[in-house]
């Protein structure tokens, strides 16, 4: 058997439950969602471009909201499975394996998970809207506090004698962007003429804090002890911290809003129910319950009165 073949099989045996319980529904020639296409037919049955979709999504192979074109090998071979699915689920219920109470369990622990996944997403999607996004990013930008942002180049050295004459040379006229790329030790700013771009103070070592403070555009420092050396640092340009693009903060406000509002939802629900801890107080032991397929235990005999002895005389 072909290695893609064993991997399908493998990946139909391990949703075919889940499918059962699901897939009861839905089956009519009305397209689920709108734009949907019917790709296949199983004894009847409707396979769409959302089940395909579904089901690509569900193996990690595609990410949520991204397409997955009809044409392509993955969408081949993500219907073939669904339709694998189908057949290995109609035979399941032609054999009555739905009925097993375990199989009840699974399957409605597969429609459990179904259910709150679909509740989560219509509920994210009340919260993560675009208005939402924006709101809270301008909230963030009005409460941040901006530091100062400097942009600098700088040229490092071995020796202080090398310090030296090289601002002999920066003194006489020399550029130090060409300083930069043809004596620096630094080989991550060398070849770009010392550029560090910007940065705030604070994220950059002690050494280089204590010099740049108060330091103006144009302004040369230093020497600065670094790693590797000596620093001559000069000052480009000084200005306020850019805020954080509303692109580039657009993942971590969308995590946050989906945390917030599923963690409300969680808090709402436990609030409202009747949620009660069985395990035992003992720490570390639970009492466990027979299921109910467990034969039942045999009922005691029943107890026998014990014989008094017989007296001295009696008649035998």
């Amino acid at each position: 058997m072909a290695a893609g073949a064993r991997h399908r099989i493998f990946a139909v045996l391990a949703l075919t439950l889940a499918l059962a319980a699901c897939n009861r529904g839905g089956d009519g020639d009305q397209p689920p969602e709108r734009g949907d296409v019917a790709v296949a037919r199983v004894d009847g049955a409707v396979i769409w471009t959302s089940d395909v979709k579904r089901e690509a999504i569900a193996q990690g192979l595609i990410g949520q909201g991204e397409p997955l074109d009809p044409a392509s090998d993955l969408f081949q071979r993500m219907k073939d499975e669904v339709i694998d699915q189908r057949l290995l689920a109609a035979e399941a219920r032609r054999r009555k394996i739905d009925d097993d109470p375990v199989a009840q369990r699974r399957l409605a622990a597969a429609q459990d998970r179904v259910l709150g996944d679909l509740l989560v997403q219509a509920t994210v999607a009340d919260a993560v809207t675009e208005s939402n996004i924006k709101s809270l990013y301008e909230e963030q930008q009005r409460l941040s506090r901006r530091s100062e942002e400097v942009r600098a180049r700088q040229i490092v050295l071995a020796t202080p004698a090398e310090v030296e004459q090289v601002r002999k040379l920066l003194a006489a006229g020399a550029s130090f962007e060409a300083l930069a790329m043809e004596r620096s030790r630094d080989a991550a700013t060398r070849f770009n003429g010392g550029d560090l771009g910007y940065f705030s103070t604070d994220v950059m070592p002690e050494a280089y804090e204590a010099a740049l403070k108060g330091a103006r555009a144009g302004q040369i420092v230093g020497p600065v002890a670094v790693e590797g050396g000596l620093a001559l640092v000069r000052i480009e340009d000084v200005r306020e911290e850019q805020p954080i693009a509303l692109d580039v903060a657009r993942p971590q406000i969308v995590r946050f809003l989906t945390y917030d509002r599923i963690r409300d939802l969680l808090e709402t629900l436990r609030a409202k129910a009747k949620v009660e801890d069985l395990t035992s107080p003992e720490p570390g032991v639970l009492k466990p319950t027979p299921p109910a397929d467990a034969p039942r235990a045999a009922p005691a005999p029943a107890a026998v009165a014990p014989t008094a002895p017989a007296q001295p005389g009696a008649a035998r």
